[in-house]
């Protein structure tokens, strides 16, 4: 009888939390924890789209009576938590990033594992931080770029976005066509496989009509076939566990293994997942206005994020461990790359009844799939967060998908002649990526060290530091990059002034981010001109 009469009491609580859910779904997001937005902004996920978080009576009693207080930890919940963290992993796994790994473990063998571990780390900070972002203001980072930055800056931001992803994608498809040409046996060329990936992409983005969580699954599909695939390989070739574990545990740099240290660090930070993952974790539904919540939720989206991340850090360990074992201190360790390293596997170890080009293949085909799909994914909500544009979604896909794909066939066809033109065209591509690093991240920091921006989750000043730390030592990696690439590039006069202009105008625009984010002391940029000044009189 107590039990009716309780089950009864909670009929109506129930209610009511229907009810206020129901009305909280009609509202628009807030841009942080104290303004609102126009309810005909681009938004990155609709109110039906979203993934409702089960509660509880006893739950909702608890946060409407304390709005600070976070749920106990559920199982149930990290599991309706877990998939923006995944998705965003597999900018640690695209083709491009195999490509380092393999050369890294080809090149420098066993001894670079250790800043593997720790450049996963510093991403893994780093995407926080855009989790941070999106859950706490309830939008993600292009669509607050566009109203922190002027217009002009803003536009600047979002061509710059966009340079990195069509960079990301061109190696992206073309490391898929490569996966396409192996397994077919070479029956298809380069550019038949850039078909085929930009139509696959559209077929797996149709699975979003039918709910994220169904496109999540598609994405475990093919993290779990990369694992599986490279574990298959680590397992076949039989690396050194001695060797395997000094690596890791033993910090080791040459100066032959310099461009290859750089190389890893500098394929950690995608500048367009650092826009994703922000955008990705509005796809459940939180309400920013409740503190408990979002703490609940940022505490999930933690261990979803880690977990995610170590997952990538063994796939990236198992491709860099095979190819050190095989190739390190050959004569093929200068020369491998994407388009020869099947082949190179095969001489090597062959395998009869699984012949391990194809395992390679399968793993390779993976990566290149699911990372045209979240570059895709990537592109949709850059576009729509800086443009805030209003379109439906198919016509973003397939703009933000033309974007690439056109320029990937054009290069499919101009640089299919050979693995070295290939191999130039890769260095290029990831000259590009580097460039546009500071465009992500300085945008971030800002961002998130921001009270009217966060509220109360502005992250503190021992993590601001130790963030900008971070970014700060990403750029300088990367400027090394930079520098030895041009040294070794740059011919001619004209080019080299280009070379120089363009510089000088990227440095300025840097300069003119930093000095809107805070980060330095107000006096420093007029102390600085000052002794200029000085200086020149």
């Amino acid at each position: 009888m107590s039990a009716q009469l309780r089950q009864d009491d909670d009929e109506p609580k129930l209610q009511d939390a229907k009810d206020e859910e129901a009305n909280r779904l009609l509202q628009p997001q807030s841009l942080s924890l104290s303004s609102a937005w126009d309810d005909d902004d681009e938004v990155a996920f609709e109110a039906r789209e979203k993934i409702l978080i089960a509660e509880d009576v006893d739950s909702i009693d608890a946060v409407d009576d304390n709005s600070t207080a976070v749920p106990p930890f559920s199982w149930k919940k990290l599991w309706l938590f877990t998939g923006p963290g995944f998705l965003m992993s597999i900018a640690f796994l695209d083709p491009g990033n195999l490509e380092g790994d393999l050369q890294s473990g080809a090149i420098a063998g066993y001894s670079l594992l250790w800043l593997l571990m720790w450049a996963t780390a510093m991403g893994l900070l780093v995407q926080l931080l855009s989790a941070r972002l999106g859950v706490a203001t309830g939008r993600h980072l292009a669509e607050l770029c566009r109203e922190e930055y002027p217009k002009w800056a803003g536009l600047v931001l979002w061509f710059m976005a966009e340079l990195a992803l069509i960079g990301a994608d061109i190696q992206e498809v073309i490391g898929s066509a490569i996966a396409i040409q192996i397994l077919s046996h070479g029956f298809l060329p380069l550019w038949a496989g850039v078909l085929i990936t930009a139509l696959d992409c559209f077929i797996f983005l149709f699975l979003e009509n039918y709910g994220v969580r169904k496109l999540e699954a598609v994405f475990a599909v093919l993290i779990a076939t990369m694992g599986l695939s490279f574990a298959w390989m680590f397992v076949d070739t039989k690396p050194s566990g001695k060797e395997l574990l000094m690596g890791i545990l033993v910090p080791r740099l040459s100066s032959k293994t310099i461009r290859q240290a750089v190389g890893v660090v500098g394929c950690v930070i995608m500048p367009h997942n650092v826009f994703l993952h922000s955008a990705l974790v509005l796809s459940r539904n939180i309400d920013p206005h409740k503190k408990g919540r979002v703490q609940e939720a940022l505490n999930y989206y933690s261990i979803e994020s880690s977990i995610a991340l170590f997952i990538s850090f063994m796939i990236n360990l198992f491709v860099t461990t095979v190819f050190a074992k095989g190739f390190y201190g050959t004569k093929q360790a200068d020369s491998i790359g994407l388009v020869n390293a099947g082949q190179y596997l095969q001489e090597k170890y062959g395998g009869v009844l699984y012949p391990i080009l194809y395992i390679w293949g399968v793993g390779l085909l993976a990566a290149g799939q699911s990372s045209t799909i979240t570059g895709t994914y990537a592109g949709q909500f850059i576009m729509g967060g800086f443009l805030n544009l209003r379109l439906k979604k198919w016509l973003r896909a397939l703009i933000t998908r033309s974007f690439a794909i056109v320029p990937t066939i054009v290069v499919a066809i101009i640089f299919n002649r050979s693995e070295a033109s290939l191999d130039i065209l890769n260095e290029w591509l990831n000259v590009l990526q580097s460039i546009q690093i500071p465009f992500a991240l300085i945008p971030l920091l800002t961002l998130v060290s921001k009270e009217q921006v966060m509220g109360v989750f502005k992250i503190g000043p021992v993590l601001e530091r130790v963030a900008w730390t971070v970014a700060a030592l990403v750029m300088v990696i990367n400027g090394y990059l930079l520098l030895d690439f041009f040294i070794s590039e740059v011919n001619g006069l004209l080019f080299a002034l280009l070379v120089c202009s363009g510089t000088a105008a990227y440095i300025t625009f840097i300069v003119y981010l930093v000095s809107r984010s805070g980060a330095l002391p107000s006096t420093f940029f007029s102390s600085l001109s000052k002794k200029f000044a000085d200086a020149g009189n």
